[in-house]
Formats: structure tokens, C-alpha cells, sequence
């Protein structure tokens, strides 16, 4: 600081106070100033005139402020102007008397008593020229320019150094930029003027943060946001290669090449491309990301435009032309034809059977193929290329005959058969029932495989239709035609039981040749009601031959047939009144069915189980107890043994009653209705089942006492005679035969 005349001059300041002071000191008004040791912080207060007070109390060194106040006190101070007397410090203004009354000012100016007061008519320094003034006003008007964030301004490179480059903007600082920002301009030096991206004014350490590289980018950007409206083409460059696609240099920014984007036809191997450059155009820019995407593949169809106008122009139904394969799918083929696309469906590349366009033809492949169609409005084409060979079944009758034996491949298979392929568009079926004479094949699978060979014998052969009928089994002698032979009507066999069905048993003679054993002919005594219950599969059994049809291909058998039949001999057993014992083996609803002596059944029907009404078999007889009975009727011819309990009791004496009647206890609901019967005075006579008699009046079984009366229950009991005859139940009849066929299904 220096002094010059009665004011005060500031020294060690910079060229922006210097301006703000001149402008300040040429008003008419009273300046307050005070010692300057930060030049910086001068220039930061001198950008806000209208600042009233930045001067900090308790701070060791004063700093110079200029406040509004300025005039106000100029014109109330009593005191005169005081002189500087040294040029390093600044004496304060002399005390002056107060007043009893002071205005607000006043008070101000006797806070402020540290501060000196300068005429403000006195002119610091001598003044500036009018040159001096503009040159100042320019330097004035630059330094305070309106600066933002985000801006791309020029600057002026102070210095270089080895890692970084200084550059002046204008601003109250100068920014620091890393050199390898400068890449692209790498003899950088002082003195050129570059343009850089002002990221932040300041960033926490209070310095200016620009970059060179982003004002490079952001002009970048804008360039590639102005070729994307023009559709200029650029060139990229291939770097690498990425998920779906390559990343390419388009004017130093990487881009995304979609790899459906790089030709027309599709690529298989990308990092053939890499270094490679391409022409390209941008078609997509993902602004919030940054993000570019441009295309190879748009320029080629340009291109191609005009070939494929002039192939369309020249289609036609039956034209031969020549293309490559350009993709491959599950549904046939398509061929580029020159910059037109048509597709070979998978059924008109071979009169074949393909399962995948890859077994005729491959990726890249030049074929010959023909116009099928063409659908104008869909821009579709379909080719053919099997339509370019003669159709196989045009020559069929010459080279195949009935009876002709063949060989193929099996190509399908279904439940009712397989096809053999003999040659390409040439198949053959063959159905199930020509595999095998003596199996019955249920799937093709069980002889045959997918893929395999197979011989066969050609049975028919219908061209209009274009069906070929062939048969595995006629390799073979027929061996139905020498059964008769092997196995004779009555001869008596060994076979294993193979398989069970309601209605009999399926026994194998040989390996392949099975017959069927009725139920009816599994016993001759017993009542089967399935073949579970007499046999188990894998049971080795003896069989007799019953009949053989060698159209039907079915065999008869009988197991019960290897035995005498006992029926012949059983009446001297169970003859009318001869006395037995039977095992109590099925209940049903009209009576017992017991098991006697070798195995014979019996039937007991309910009114002859015992001499009161039975209303539930099941109260008072149960399975395996046995019963000691009488036959009533024997018929050998229907094989029918019919039994009486109650027959044989009335020839017994009074214990026999009482231990039957133990064993087989009155139910207490039918006791109570005889007691009831007994009250009412008697009344007709009721059979087992509470049904009325034969009109005879008896009275009630029951002693006043409601004991049962055995002697009475005896008497009262209708003989068979008077019953009549008796059917044997539905549950003992003979079973029905299989229907036609059912037999076959139990085979399977």
C-alpha cells in the first residue's frame, strides 16, 4: 500500500480490484478501506458492489470493505478528513465530541472507528486514460462472463508438464487436465487454444475441474446426432466381439454392430470381422445411456434394392434357378437367390422322408431349385427341389412286384404298424399282424428298432393310392399249417401259465404259441369264479387239447379235461338221502354253497339251513363252519348237488338239535317276533324267510317262559317235497364262452 496526496492507494491487488476501485472512487461518497493481504480475497468482494460490510472482526489483518453507508457518513462526520502519515499503516481518524443525540450513521461511524475516511474528491493514483478505462472495461467485462456447468468454452494452454496440461479459461483459477485427455492432440503447447468441458466451477477442494476428452466426446456426440438425421454413412471400425453383436470405433466412440445388423445373410463366425473396417449408418441413439447403434446390413439391402426388383420382375411359376442356402430351419430351407429370399419347405427337398432339411443340405450350399409360387402380396416365394427329379412311383411297376422279397429302412412306427422306406419316396407298411404268425404284437418296437433293417415279402402294391402292404411273418412257413400235426385233437400238453383274465387263462405250449384254458374247463368240481383262485401265472399245469382254428389262429384247452371226469361216479357218493358234511365256502342271498368231500360243491338253500325264519344268513352261519347235511337232489348230467341241514337234524335226537341251535343261536329280532306270534294266538305258518306257509294254522314255537320250543320248531318245518324243486343259483352256473376276440385281448 502506498500513499498519494491525502488518500490512500492499495498495492500487491489485483487487475479486477483495480477496476472496482476506480469506478468506486470516482463516486461522490465517503470509501472506507482498510489493509489488503489477499489479493484473491479482494477480487472476490470486489464482484459484489453492494456489498454493505465484509470485514471480519477478531481477524488479525483489516480488510478493506465498501459499504453503501459511505455517503451517509461523509455527510454526518464532524470530524475532518485525517491524513495518511505512513505509507505502511493507516492512522485512525481523530475522536470527535459526540453529540447528546446521534443519528444512526453517526453511530456507525463511531463503530467503524478503525477505518480510515478518503475525500472521495481526491483521485487516486492520478487517474486512468480513456484507453486505460476502455481496456479495463473489456478485462472487467470478461473475468465477470457467465459461466455454466456442462459447457464446452475455448481456453489458452499455459503450461505443459509431463503428466498434465494447464489451461486458462478466463476464470478466477486455472484448470488442471490430465495429458492423456490430449490424445488426439498430442504436440499440445503453450500458447494454443484448445476446447475443454467445464465439469464443475469448483469442485470440494475448491479448484476448477475441466476435461478435454469430454468436450472432444460431447462434440463427438453432437457430429454422430447430426449424421443419424442426414443419414451420412461412416466408417467403424470392428474392436471386439461382444454378447449379440461387435463393438466398433465410429469417430472415436464405440458403437453396437447387432449382428443381425452386420449382413444380409447370417453370420456364423464374428471374429472374422474384427479389424475389419465397415461402412455404416446410425439407426438407433439411446440418449439418457449414451449409447450408439448402427448397421451394416441397411447399406447392402440399398444395394441391393434394385437386384431384387429386377429378380421379382422376372419370377415365375416353373422357373429354374440357382441360389445358396442362406438358413436352415426345423421347417425346410431358405435359398438366396441374389438378394431375393425364398424358402424350400422340408417336404419339397426330397420325395424322401427327411426329419431335418441337414440331411439333404447344408449352410452355404449352392442348389438348383424351382419356382413353386410366389405370392406378390407377401413378398413370399416357395422352391422345390425334389420337383426337379422324376417321381419314383411314375416307374413302381417295374421294379417292384407282389411277392418280390425286400429289404429297408425303418423310418416310423406307429401302434398299428411300421414303415420301411425301400428307396427315397418309396414306403412300404407293415402292420402288426404281419409280424408274426404265433406273437401277438402289440407295438412294432417289440421286434423291430427306429433306423434299423428289415426284410419283408411285398403283399400288395396299390400305385393310385400309393401304398405298399408288406409282411415280415411270410419269410417264415406258416406253422398254424403243422399244428395239427404236432398237436392233435385230445393229445394231452405241458404249458406255463402266461397270463389271467376273467375269463380263463392263457397257457403257452411253445415259445410263440399260446392257448386258451375257459374257466369252465379249469375243474370239474368246483365253481371257479376266476382263474386266480385255482391258478398262479408262471404255473407250470397240464392241459388237453379241446379244438384248434387255424383261420382264427386260436388253440382251446382244457385243464379239467386231463382228469376222469368224477361226475360219473359221484351219485354212489351223494345220491338222493345219502348223508354228508360240507364246509360253509360262499354265502350269497339264497344260500351256502359248501365245499364236500373231493373237492365237489354243494348248494344249501336257505329254507334249509334251519327251522326258524333266517332273515340274515350271515347271523347265524358264518365261513369254514361246517354243517353235517343230507342230499336232496343230485343231478350229474348239470353237475348240481342240492343239501338240507334241516333234513338231517329231524333224523336226529334232541342233543343234536340243542347243539346245532348252540352253534347257530336264534337271532334275538326272530325271537321276539315268535314271542310276538305266540301273544297273538298263533297264526300261519312261516317259512324260514318269514314267508307264509301252505295255509296250515300252527302256533308259536315259544314257551310262555320265551324259551324256544325245538320239538315244536322240528314239526313245523316244511320237507323239500313240499318246497319243490330247487335251481341251483346264478353264482353256479357254467360261465359264458369269450365273445369273438376277447380272447385275443387277453393274449396281449
Amino acid at each position: 500500500m502506498r500513499a498519494a496526496g491525502n488518500a490512500v492507494v492499495l498495492t500487491n491487488y489485483s487487475p479486477h480490484f483495480n477496476l472496482y476501485m476506480s469506478d468506486i472512487l470516482e463516486q461522490p461518497s465517503m470509501v472506507e478501506t482498510a489493509t489488503m493481504n489477499d489479493h484473491a480475497s479482494m477480487s472476490d468482494h470486489a464482484s459484489s458492489p453492494a456489498t454493505a460490510d465484509v470485514a471480519t472482526n477478531g481477524a488479525t489483518n483489516h480488510v478493506a470493505a465498501v459499504t453503501n453507508e459511505a455517503p451517509v457518513i461523509a455527510q454526518e462526520a464532524a470530524a475532518p478528513v485525517a491524513e495518511v502519515s505512513s505509507p505502511d499503516s493507516l492512522q485512525p481518524a481523530p475522536e470527535t465530541k459526540p453529540k447528546k443525540q446521534k443519528t444512526v450513521a453517526q453511530a456507525a461511524a463511531t463503530k467503524r472507528s478503525n477505518l480510515t475516511i478518503i475525500d472521495p474528491n481526491v483521485k487516486l493514483g492520478g487517474g486512468y486514460s480513456d484507453a486505460e478505462r476502455r481496456e479495463l472495461e473489456m478485462l472487467y467485462g470478461t473475468a465477470l462472463s457467465t459461466l455454466k456447468d456442462g459447457e464446452i468454452i475455448k481456453g489458452r494452454v499455459v503450461t505443459v508438464t509431463s503428466g498434465e496440461v494447464v489451461v486458462d479459461i478466463g476464470f478466477k483459477s486455472e484448470g488442471l487436465i490430465p495429458k492423456s485427455e490430449f490424445a488426439l492432440t498430442p504436440d499440445v503447447k503453450a500458447g494454443d487454444e484448445v476446447e475443454v468441458y467445464l465439469e464443475a466451477m469448483e469442485d470440494k477442494e475448491g479448484r476448477l475441474v475441466l476435461s478435454r476428452k469430454r468436450a472432444e466426446f460431447t462434440r463427438t456426440w453432437q457430429k454422430i446426432v447430426e449424421v443419424q438425421k442426414t443419414g451420412e454413412v461412416l466408417s467403424a471400425k470392428c474392436l471386439r466381439r461382444i454378447k449379440g453383436g461387435m463393438v466398433v470405433d465410429v469417430l472415436g466412440v464405440e458403437a453396437f454392430l447387432p449382428g443381425s445388423q452386420i449382413d444380409t445373410k447370417p453370420v456364423r463366425d464374428f471374429d472374422a470381422f474384427i479389424g475389419r473396417s465397415l461402412d455404416v449408418r446410425v439407426v438407433k441413439i439411446n440418449f439418457p445411456n449414451e449409447n450408439v447403434v448402427v448397421s451394416h446390413k441397411v447399406l447392402l439391402e440399398e444395394h441391393l434394392q434394385d437386384q431384387r426388383k429386377e429378380i421379382v420382375e422376372k419370377l415365375e411359376r416353373g422357373q429354374v434357378l440357382e441360389g445358396t442356402v442362406k438358413a436352415i430351419a426345423d421347417f425346410g430351407a431358405f435359398v438366396d437367390l441374389g438378394g431375393v429370399d425364398g424358402l424350400v419347405h422340408i417336404t419339397d427337398l426330397s420325395w424322401g422322408r427327411v426329419s431335418h432339411p441337414t440331411e439333404v443340405i447344408k449352410l452355404d450350399q449352392v442348389v438348383t431349385v424351382v419356382v413353386l409360387d410366389y405370392d406378390d402380396n407377401k413378398k413370399r416365394i416357395s422352391l422345390g427341389m425334389k420337383q426337379l427329379t422324376p417321381h419314383p412311383w411314375s416307374e413302381i411297376s417295374e421294379r417292384y412286384k407282389v411277392g418280390d422279397r425286400v429289404k429297408g429302412k425303418v423310418v416310423s412306427m406307429t401302434d398299428y404298424g411300421a414303415f420301411i422306406e425301400l428307396e427315397k419316396g418309396i414306403e412300404g407298411l407293415i402292420h402288426v399282424s404281419e409280424m408274426s404268425w404265433t406273437q401277438h404284437i402289440k407295438h412294432p418296437s417289440q421286434i423291430m428298432q427306429m433306423g434299423g433293417e428289415t426284410e419283408a415279402i411285398i403283399l400288395n402294391i396299390d400305385q393310385d393310392s400309393k401304398k405298399i402292404s408288406l409282411g415280415v411273418k411270410q419269410l417264415e412257413p406258416d406253422p398254424w399249417t403243422m399244428f395239427l400235426e404236432k398237436y392233435p385233437m385230445g393229445s394231452k400238453h405241458r404249458g406255463i401259465v402266461r397270463n389271467l383274465t376273467n375269463f380263463g387263462a392263457f397257457v403257452e405250449l411253445e415259445p410263440g404259441v399260446d392257448g386258451l384254458v375257459h374257466i369252465s374247463d379249469l375243474s370239474w368240481t368246483k365253481k371257479v369264479r376266476h382263474p386266480g383262485e385255482v391258478l398262479k401265472k408262471g404255473e407250470e399245469i397240464d392241459v388237453m387239447i379241446l379244438g384248434i382254428d387255424l383261420d382264427g389262429r386260436r388253440i382251446s384247452l382244457g385243464h379239467k379235461q386231463v382228469l376222469d371226469n368224477p361226475w360219473d361216479n359221484l351219485e354212489n357218493l351223494y345220491g338222493e338221502g345219502k348223508d354228508t358234511e360240507g364246509k360253509i365256502v360262499r354265502i350269497i342271498e339264497k344260500g351256502v354253497i359248501v365245499e364236500l368231500p373231493l373237492g365237489v360243491d354243494g348248494f344249501v338253500p336257505i329254507s334249509q339251513l334251519a327251522f326258524f325264519p333266517i332273515k340274515n344268513i350271515q347271523d347265524s352261519f358264518h365261513i369254514d363252519d361246517t354243517l353235517n347235511v343230507r342230499v336232496i337232489e343230485f343231478d350229474a348230467e348239470n353237475k348240481k348237488v342240492v343239501l338240507s341241514a334241516t333234513e338231517w337234524l329231524k333224523s336226529q335226537d334232541r342233543s343234536a338239535l340243542e347243539e346245532f341251535n348252540a352253534k347257530h343261536p336264534i337271532p334275538k329280532e326272530t325271537l321276539e317276533e315268535m314271542q310276538k306270534r305266540r301273544e297273538d294266538g298263533g297264526g300261519e305258518a312261516r317259512g324260514p324267510r318269514g314267508g307264509r306257509g301252505r295255509g296250515k294254522k300252527t302256533a308259536a314255537p315259544v314257551t310262555a317262559e320265551g324259551e324256544v320250543d325245538l320239538a315244536k320248531l322240528v314239526e313245523q318245518a316244511p320237507s323239500p317235497k313240499e318246497l319243490g324243486h330247487f335251481d341251483l343259483p346264478e353264482e353256479m352256473m357254467e360261465p359264458a364262452p369269450p365273445a369273438p376276440g376277447e380272447e385275443l385281448a387277453g393274449m396281449e
